[in-house]
């Protein structure tokens, strides 16, 4: 990791850490809006699992582990093998407190291979990083994500208006088509868009190629 791409790593997590402190293990404490929209998103990413039979699942930017909440609603946990990763400490402190006995960690990337890796909405706030770097953390995210991943990962991105708007500040924004290549030309892997996406979102549902006979 080059020394800029290691500070956007610090940034980053002091940011999260910051809302933690003020919002608590909320959605608002990891910039969402409300559970609702949250637990959409959620939704999308998970529809890249193709069998919740003995599945493992990497959670990139879990935060307080909220998606475990999720999942606990839907399905057997004691079925699922769960690793979160977040760039703050102080989120995988309060995760590890919520939910003793699953594991955690404080990276940039998963510490593991597991069937799949998710990311929710760790893309979505640049900040004052310049859309250049911040395009090549996201690259180099990925890169880890499809390294780590023995299926297949799912992430999601804010949609870019086709009306030239900017909308809130500090915001990346973008189309789904430069990131499908991306994941195609340089990773080898397959990428579709989920089903249902909205909230001015998109997501992508990355998955590995057959290896060839």
């Amino acid at each position: 990791m080059t020394p800029a791409l290691a500070a956007v790593r610090a940034t980053v997590g002091r940011y999260y850490g910051d809302r933690l402190r003020r919002h608590g293990a909320t959605p608002l404490g990891v910039d969402w809006r409300c559970l609702p929209t949250q637990q959409l998103r959620f939704a999308r990413l998970l529809q890249v699992v193709g069998s919740w039979e003995g599945v493992s699942l990497n959670d990139l930017g879990c935060g307080y582990g909220a998606l475990l909440d999720f999942l606990a609603e839907r399905h057997d946990l004691a079925r699922i093998d769960y690793c979160g990763t977040d760039l703050s400490a102080a989120m995988i402190r309060r995760a590890r407190r919520r939910w003793p006995g699953r594991g955690f960690a404080v990276g940039a990337v998963p510490g593991r291979v597991a069937d799949y890796g998710l990311a929710s909405g760790i893309f979505h706030v640049r900040l004052d990083h310049p859309v250049p770097l911040w395009e090549a953390w996201i690259r180099e995210t990925l890169g880890g994500l499809h390294a780590t991943s023995r299926l297949g990962f799912a992430v999601n991105f804010i949609l870019a208006p086709t009306d030239g708007g900017t909308g809130r500040e500090g915001l990346y924004r973008t189309r789904p088509e430069p990131w499908i290549a991306h994941c195609e030309q340089v990773l080898g892997a397959r990428a579709t868009l989920a089903e249902g996406d909205g909230l001015g979102e998109f997501t992508l549902l990355v998955r590995r190629q057959p290896a060839a006979d």
